[in-house]
């Protein structure tokens, strides 16, 4: 069946939750495309309420997260709450949300059954959020498949479907939130309706004022968030190195029994990668710039006896030079490790853990002196020197003002 074809909305109720067998629903829509399914839950009626999901985000452990809105500005606070929280917050525009309630409450962990189509243990938890009348935590990308089932109340949501959708995150909010949201979509859930969306579909959920004709309010605004396990693969290298790490023979280490006369005991050459790359199978996986930039940084930090202090009042450059014009030196901390390796027709220098692009012969010079002068800096270029004031900014390098010369003493170098 193609995109074109596909149905995008169907009527759960014949077969909840899905209103299809669980093989066309993972083969047609599973990671490809958005679902609602209207009444997937037919007369559904949520097994907690706000009263309940309030007294939860109370408790010591409970991870909850209270989300205000203000214009196009929101704010987040993060639980556990006083009871006397809920009481002054204003009628709108404000979403409560717990994580893990299906490991709190029975009747929410019940759910999970009708979803045994998946193996459990790509079953994350269950999130439960309360939404006052026109309560969000805006448009946003999840990075893993989720269902979002209307408890009570209604609540609209829009997605862009697109299938590159514009995904770049505002740098102003820790909720991640989208610059710009174009929806192609959008419908109003009642309860027992649920929205299925893969990862990286764009959504935006708001909670509708559900008013009866009389007047009277319909029902709090929940949602139940049935979000799947998707570890990133950085995640999955980070602790799959350490399950490796910890298994390792200590007697195992880098080793180097074709060792030759080093050209600069400084530098570290192709030979050294190649010997990494020989010696620890998983290093296959980086690139030759991976893993010279990896290792750099690691090998002038491994085993550091103590951390280079930056200076309380950093110098700028223009500081530099005068103390080294009149005769100042920038010396070496004991406590810093640089090296420096070449990188086509230039070169990177790696101090304490980082990297800089510079010329061969800068990089060279940096990571072998014990000292700079004046005439040192002279022959540097504008990339050079940006280095070294940063190395000067971490303390990897301290400036030493020209002390008065003693009578009949001449001065060391």
């Amino acid at each position: 069946m193609t995109r074109s074809t596909q149905a995008f909305e169907i009527d759960g109720a014949g077969l909840p939750p899905l209103g299809m067998p669980a093989d066309r629903f993972l083969r047609e829509f599973w990671q490809k495309r958005p679902l609602l399914i209207r009444q997937a839950f037919p007369e559904f009626t949520s097994p907690l309420g706000a009263d309940d999901l309030a007294g939860l985000a109370c408790e010591d452990t409970a991870l909850a997260r209270l989300v205000r809105q203000v214009g196009d500005d929101y704010t987040v606070e993060h639980g556990p709450f006083p009871e006397s929280r809920f009481a002054d917050l204003p009628e709108r525009d404000w979403t409560l949300l717990v994580q893990d309630v299906d490991s709190w409450d029975a009747d929410v962990r019940a759910l999970l059954a009708p979803f045994d189509f998946l193996p459990r243990w790509r079953i994350d938890d269950v999130m439960v959020s309360y939404a006052a009348p026109g309560g969000s935590v805006g448009a946003h990308v999840d990075r893993y498949d989720v269902f979002l089932l209307q408890a009570s109340g209604r609540r609209r949501w829009a997605i862009d479907d697109r299938p590159r959708p514009d995904d770049a995150v505002r740098a102003d909010s820790e909720l991640r939130l989208l610059q710009r949201f174009r929806p192609t979509r959008s419908w109003s859930l009642a309860p027992g309706d649920m929205l299925y969306l893969p990862p990286g579909v764009p959504h935006h959920g708001i909670a509708e004022a559900a008013v009866g004709a009389d007047g009277e309010r319909l029902g709090d605004c929940l949602t139940f968030s049935f979000g799947m396990r998707a570890p990133s693969h950085a995640e999955l290298l980070l602790d799959a190195a350490e399950h490796l790490a910890a298994r390792w023979p200590d007697a195992q280490r880098y080793s180097d029994a074709d060792l030759r006369p080093a050209a600069d005991p400084f530098e570290i050459d192709a030979a050294a990668l190649n010997r990494l790359r020989a010696q620890v199978p998983m290093l296959a996986m980086l690139d030759a710039a991976g893993l010279r930039d990896w290792f750099g940084c690691f090998i002038t930090t491994y085993r550091a006896a103590g951390e280079p202090l930056a200076p309380s009042r950093p110098p700028n450059l223009a500081r530099i030079e005068a103390v080294l014009t009149g005769g100042g030196r920038l010396r070496r901390n004991p406590f810093a490790r640089l090296a420096w390796a070449r990188a086509g027709r230039s070169a990177r220098l790696y101090g304490h853990g980082r990297s800089y692009v510079l010329p061969v012969s800068a990089a060279r010079r940096l990571a072998a002196a014990e000292s700079l002068d004046a005439t040192d800096l002279t022959g540097f270029g504008e990339p050079a020197r940006a280095a070294l004031l940063d190395l000067v900014r971490r303390g990897l390098y301290r400036l030493t003002p020209a002390g008065p010369r003693k009578a009949g003493s001449r001065r060391s170098t």
